[in-house]
């Protein structure tokens, strides 16, 4: 009996997950585009480690992770393996998200 619970469970919640897929994919492209955005500016602006960044994200970020190019002055942040966006550090200009295209170009 307990087997079914739990299969029924699982049911449920992948049927839920799909249903919002679509929303939820949104919500994680906004969040890895703001994620960049704030911890580049934080790292190469504010001069602060990127650890110490974090300290700026919203609440419900904690499944954003964040990487670093030096060599580039870039900041990526990806989530849940499904959304990804880059900031990169322009004098002049501040931290800037890059397109998909930029980001492979180089």
């Amino acid at each position: 009996m307990a087997l079914y619970a739990v299969a029924l469970f699982l049911i449920v919640l992948v049927a839920l997950f799909a249903y919002n897929y679509n929303s939820i994919r949104g919500q994680l492209d906004v969040g890895t585009a703001y994620g960049a955005r704030v911890a580049c500016s934080c790292h190469y602006v504010g001069g602060r480690d990127i650890e110490d960044c974090r300290k700026d994200f919203e609440p419900g970020m904690e499944v954003i992770n964040l990487s670093i190019n030096d060599e580039r002055k870039r900041v990526t942040a990806s989530a849940l393996m499904m959304e990804s966006a880059t900031a990169e550090f322009r004098e002049g200009w501040g931290c800037v998200i890059l397109t998909d295209e930029q980001v492979e170009a180089e």
